[in-house]
């Protein structure tokens, strides 16, 4: 937008003018703070407009020099530090936000002038935020647990410091992509994280079913143990019961989005059934639960998941991923489809993230786009069946059979469609 306004005024004059009107907004919310602080508070809504200005003519005259703009980044520092120092003395609770701000305001009058437009406003509208949400993000902080705290930079760790230096190439005659493989680990996470914290953030608020619908996206098999063991002494059984087929629901929904996430041509192959699937199951699920009459909004909900971004727990993901994809394919080499199809059955008992995401990276390339939907859709089925048998055995008599039925006909419908894939 800045880029189109230029035209319309002399060269350096409406650059000046931009200046003054970022630089005038920082002056004006530390204007409305100086107003209530109660003792000294450096600047105002004239000083800030003379520091952003000042960056401007100090870079207009320094040209391409980087010296003469270092030094007056100094003069102007060491001014706001003495500002700082004075205003210790007269506070105990002084903050140097201003003089960053302070500082920040010299720096984007040089922006300006270096016709960085965008990158001057976008910081001038952060800091902003930054200091008008300071009660808000007081309070967030006060709130918020340390461990929680670590787990988002193991987070950023996995996603931005790993995944950027994990090289790009095939490496064994089984072509494993290192980059492709920490890539699913993060997609993966990612899913499961979101839901954990979201789950973090609504506990105390949501109910059984709200459990449920998150647990059903971070991992149904371990929803499923937990709302099974929580069910028991509760005669609850609808509920629970309903609540168990909807997590299971939710898991063909995250299949979906994770597979095509990394193979369009499977996702696309698979999304129609397994959208029916999750629909029905959702659906039914959620009529059934809301058919129990005890059942109420503030249902304690059940305890969240472990935490999912556990180091070992990634790289073991990893590993295991690592470990189906050669196992699959060279079952394949071995059996055929057949062997693909008895590998699924038998992974389904466990998490089945690792083996689905190994069929779908080497599906269309070293197995075939058909067997490894096929393979998807046992595991899926299989796993539905060990869910029920999970149930069955944590939950209450009255809870796990209803259950065990339930999933078991998820199963077998969720093996229709190998009747359409070929």
């Amino acid at each position: 937008m800045w880029k189109e306004l230029a035209p319309l005024f002399p060269p350096e004059g409406f650059k000046i003018l931009l200046t003054l009107f970022l630089s005038f907004l920082i002056g004006l919310e530390r204007e409305e703070r100086k107003g209530t602080a109660g003792h000294y508070v450096f600047g105002g809504v004239r000083t800030f407009p003379l520091l952003g200005l000042l960056g401007y003519a100090t870079a207009l005259i320094s040209g391409d020099q980087i010296l003469p703009l270092a030094f007056a980044f100094a003069v102007v520092g060491s001014f706001l530090l003495a500002s700082y120092l004075h205003k210790l003395k007269a506070s105990e609770e002084a903050g140097v936000t201003t003089e960053i701000s302070g500082l920040l305001t010299f720096v984007v009058g040089i922006l300006v002038f270096r016709d960085l437009f965008w990158i001057a406003s976008t910081l001038v509208v952060l800091s902003l935020l930054l200091l008008e949400l300071k009660q808000a993000l007081e309070g967030l902080s006060r709130r918020l647990p340390p461990e929680e705290v670590i787990t988002f930079t193991k987070f950023l760790l996995l996603t931005v410091v790993i995944l950027p230096v994990v090289p790009n190439l095939p490496f064994t005659p089984f072509a494993v992509n290192p980059f492709k493989l920490w890539m699913v680990v993060v997609a993966v996470s990612t899913v499961s994280y979101g839901s954990y914290v979201i789950q973090k953030l609504s506990r105390g608020r949501g109910g059984v079913l709200l459990s449920a619908v998150l647990g059903g996206a971070y991992s149904s098999t371990v929803t499923t143990v937990v709302l099974a063991k929580k069910s028991r002494g509760q005669r609850l059984s609808r509920l629970y019961a309903g609540a168990i087929l909807l997590a299971s629901g939710l898991m063909y929904l995250r299949l979906v989005v994770l597979v095509s996430a990394f193979n369009g041509a499977l996702g696309r192959k698979l999304a129609p059934a397994f959208l029916l699937l999750s629909l029905v199951a959702v659906l039914g699920g959620f009529l059934l639960a809301r058919m129990e009459r005890r059942a109420r909004d503030d249902q304690q909900p059940a305890e969240p998941s472990r935490n999912p971004l556990e180091f070992r727990a990634a790289f073991l993901f990893a590993a295991v991923f690592l470990f189906v994809l050669v196992l699959s394919e060279w079952v394949f080499e071995a059996m055929g489809s057949a062997g693909v199809r008895l590998l699924a059955l038998v992974m389904g008992v466990t998490d089945v993230d690792p083996f689905i995401m190994g069929l779908t990276s080497a599906a269309g390339a070293t197995t075939p786009l058909d067997v490894a939907a096929g393979g998807i859709v046992i595991a899926a089925a299989s796993n539905n069946l060990a869910k029920g048998a999970y149930a069955f055995f944590f939950a209450d008599r009255p809870t796990g059979l209803p259950a065990l039925g339930l999933l078991t006909l998820l199963a077998a419908a969720g093996l229709l469609p190998l009747f359409f894939l070929a």
